[in-house]
């Protein structure tokens, strides 16, 4: 036994990792220590998941299924979790905490205690244990079949994915969003009538706020009418992606003919439509649906006389139906979102609950967009799902201090811009707002164009005024000259994503 002990100590000096199942074995009096130490109750809901992975001699790797629970340990139990370990690993100078990648194979099987699951009224160990392992259980109920997820498809044309989540059933209306809601709902009930109500219907809104959710829902909503109409759903991108294809296989007019016969196309992301040709082949399509009675759906960041893309003619096409945004979620529509996400939650798994002090505290410090709403409440469920306790406000918080700071490099400033870009290249703010035009000014001066453009929501004209009042077209020339340097210039890339880490720092 001695020697034993002697042998591994000499191979810990010298840096051998221990293996895998010996780790394991003395993993487990380590538990049995924090057990003791913690108590049931904290032992339960923070280290019945932990596994022992690997000690090289100084640090020991340990890992747990959740990332709220890994970071719960390290600001909370780090020292107990060392001082235990050091009684079996001696020579352990700290314990790493990882995050443990879904689909891992355990190395030991969960342990469950009959007596804590009766006293909590959980369910039983085995119930546990499946719930833990299988695949979220799809939501169904009578006015929201869970659909397939598929793709339009028209003309010989592939769509993009439709989200089987994204229906009207499940959009929450609010003041904000209404109008935008209405539109949507008049087109999908008038679109094969062959007197559309909103023709076209264009819907524009900052992200998170229900524009690609609309869209899915009118073509869901199409479908379950009329199986067999001809719908389309596209993103910007797809429609790009698609033309181009056709443009290398020489078949440019059999592309804007399999678009004769569609009943309905839904455009998403316009504002991300590129290319000179692309563009024209839009226009084109655009006004031949429109003048022959057939439904067009858009939605994009920018209304249609902010995206500098689109000619006067496509302009006014799409300007001349019906042009609704989505507004920021008020309190209460954000109170709505959450118990409508939280009841879909509970329809998969009715153990599941939330108190109103933790729903009011998401509505109070989420307000951004619906996105994070659901964030919020899918990871609360992910952690209710591994831990099995009570979702408190501690827990919250913590989540809520994650989603926040992922969300604040979107709030920067044209003045923050300016700044960054003088110092980074060593020009002043008075020579990027003057009319100086040597190459030492004008390049910065373009590229804190173009950070401006992608990183706030400000059109072109207030982007050229502040800017040394510039016009409009002075700033779209920088944009595309920019764009155009990025495809030749690898380095260039690096050095956006560079001054876009300095501004969201």
């Amino acid at each position: 036994m001695q020697a034993a002990q002697k042998a591994e100590g000499a191979s810990t000096e010298r840096g051998a990792e221990t293996p895998a199942g010996a780790v394991e074995g003395r993993g487990h009096k380590v538990r049995a220590m924090l057990k003791v130490q913690l108590g049931d109750e904290v032992y339960s809901s923070w280290f019945k998941s932990l596994e022992f992975e690997s000690f090289d001699g100084r640090i020991v790797k340990v890992s747990v299924p959740v990332k709220f629970v890994r970071n719960w340990i390290q600001e909370h139990y780090s020292e107990h979790l060392l001082r235990c370990s050091r009684v079996e690993f001696a020579t352990a100078e700290r314990v790493e905490v990882v995050w443990r990648q879904p689909g891992a194979v355990p190395q030991r099987p969960c342990e469950t205690r009959p007596t804590d699951a009766a006293s909590q009224g959980a369910p039983a160990p085995a119930a546990i244990a499946q719930q833990t392992t299988e695949a979220p259980r799809p939501i169904a109920t009578p006015r929201a079949p869970v659909l397939p997820v598929q793709r339009t498809s028209a003309g010989g044309l592939e769509g993009s994915p439709l989200d089987p989540r994204y229906t009207f059933e499940s959009f929450v209306v609010g003041a904000s969003n209404r109008m935008a809601h209405a539109g949507a709902t008049q087109v999908a009930e008038t679109v094969l009538t062959g007197a559309p109500g909103y023709n076209p219907l264009y819907i524009h809104s900052a992200v998170g706020l229900g524009k690609s959710h609309l869209l899915h829902a009118i073509a869901w909503e199409v479908k379950k009418r009329a199986p067999n109409a001809q719908v389309l759903y596209l993103t910007a991108e797809r429609f790009r992606y698609q033309f181009v294809e056709a443009l290398r296989s020489s078949d440019p007019l059999a592309f804007k003919e399999r678009f004769r016969n569609i009943n309905l196309l839904l455009i998403d992301d316009l504002e991300f439509l590129q290319g000179e040709r692309t563009e024209q082949e839009f226009d084109h399509i655009i006004n031949a649906l429109l003048d022959g009675g057939k439904q067009v759906v858009v939605a994009s960041a920018r209304a249609p006389n902010q995206i500098e893309r689109l000619n006067e003619r496509m302009r006014s096409r799409l300007q001349r139906g019906l042009v609704t945004e989505l507004q920021s979620l008020d309190h209460e529509l954000r109170l709505k979102v959450l118990e409508k996400r939280l009841a879909e939650k509970r329809a998969a798994d009715p153990s599941f609950s939330l108190s109103r002090d933790v729903v009011d505290l998401l509505a109070l410090r989420l307000t951004e967009n619906g996105r994070e709403l659901e964030g919020a409440i899918t990871r609360l469920y992910a952690t209710w799902q591994y831990m099995r306790t009570p979702i408190t406000l501690d827990i919250v918080e913590t989540v809520i201090r994650d989603l926040v700071q992922n969300l604040e490099p979107r709030r920067i400033k044209i003045e923050d811009i300016l700044r960054i870009i003088s110092r980074h290249y060593g020009v002043s703010k008075g020579d990027l707002l003057s009319q100086r035009r040597h190459r030492s000014v004008v390049w910065p001066r373009q590229i804190g164009m173009y950070l401006a453009k992608h990183l706030t929501a400000r059109s072109l004209p207030e982007i050229g005024r502040r800017f040394g009042g510039r016009d409009h077209t002075t700033v779209l020339h920088a944009i595309r000259k920019i764009e155009g340097e990025i495809s030749k210039n690898p380095n260039l890339g690096d050095e956006l994503e560079e001054l876009k880490r300095l501004l969201n720092h």
